[in-house]
């Protein structure tokens, strides 16, 4: 399984940065503040939280994106539970996802909370508020034969210049197809053939201002 986890070296000391793709696997300036603005912001989160919302997710990565939700979810108080699938070729190996959420000191409890989870190797587990699958392996052979429709995507694939293979229009598709009607996908890119692949699934796409360095990012309603 060693060639299939993820790999990685540590900039700074504090940011993990893909060896394989050569890229950092969140912003440089501030992750917890571009998940907001991207994933949550991005699908009108936690507005539309309810019991049973169900986001889906291109790259588990660091689990970053899984703490910031199931923390907005808190936030929000909607009863019942979280859904957060998360389709991932190479996950971190246990060790270095603790260690790249323990940047996040806003998060740490629920980052305690679930590293037991990880420790483990699990790749489903209940809790009261949140049901969560990793699904390992590339995702298009395995986003065609997940039985799920998410309310939210986020699309957190490495740079599409880096990783092509998350971005092209036969997986766009997919995604459209595993999406709920008036349901959502966000992503950090704003590269014109990410938003004709999303288009081309049935999306309606907007360019919106993105995070940082990034003059704009890309929003999807089906």
């Amino acid at each position: 399984m060693t060639d299939q986890s993820a790999e990685l070296e540590w900039r700074d000391g504090r940011v993990p940065v893909s060896t394989r793709f050569d890229d950092p696997y969140y912003s440089l300036d501030n992750g917890l503040a571009e998940t907001r603005h991207v994933f949550l912001a991005g699908n009108d989160l936690p507005a539309r939280f309810a019991d049973g919302f169900h986001i889906a997710e291109l790259g588990f990565g660091t689990g970053l994106n899984l703490l910031c939700a199931l923390s907005a979810f808190r936030a929000a108080g909607p009863p019942g539970r979280l859904h957060f699938t998360s389709f991932e070729a190479f996950p971190m190996q246990a060790d270095d996802m603790i260690a790249a959420q323990a940047g996040f000191p806003e998060l740490a409890a629920i980052a305690a909370e679930l590293a037991p989870q990880w420790q483990a190797g699990a790749r489903h587990f209940e809790t009261p508020d949140l049901t969560f699958t990793l699904v390992q392996g590339d995702a298009r052979e395995t986003l065609p034969h997940w039985s799920g429709k998410a309310d939210a995507w986020f699309l957190d694939g490495f740079s599409p210049a880096k990783n092509p293979e998350l971005w092209g229009e036969a997986l766009m598709m997919q995604v459209a197809r595993h999406t709920a009607p008036g349901g959502t996908a966000a992503t950090y890119t704003a590269a014109g053939h990410v938003r004709r692949a999303l288009a081309a699934g049935g999306f309606a796409v907007t360019r919106i201002p993105g995070f940082g360095r990034k003059r704009h990012m890309t929003r999807a309603t089906l």
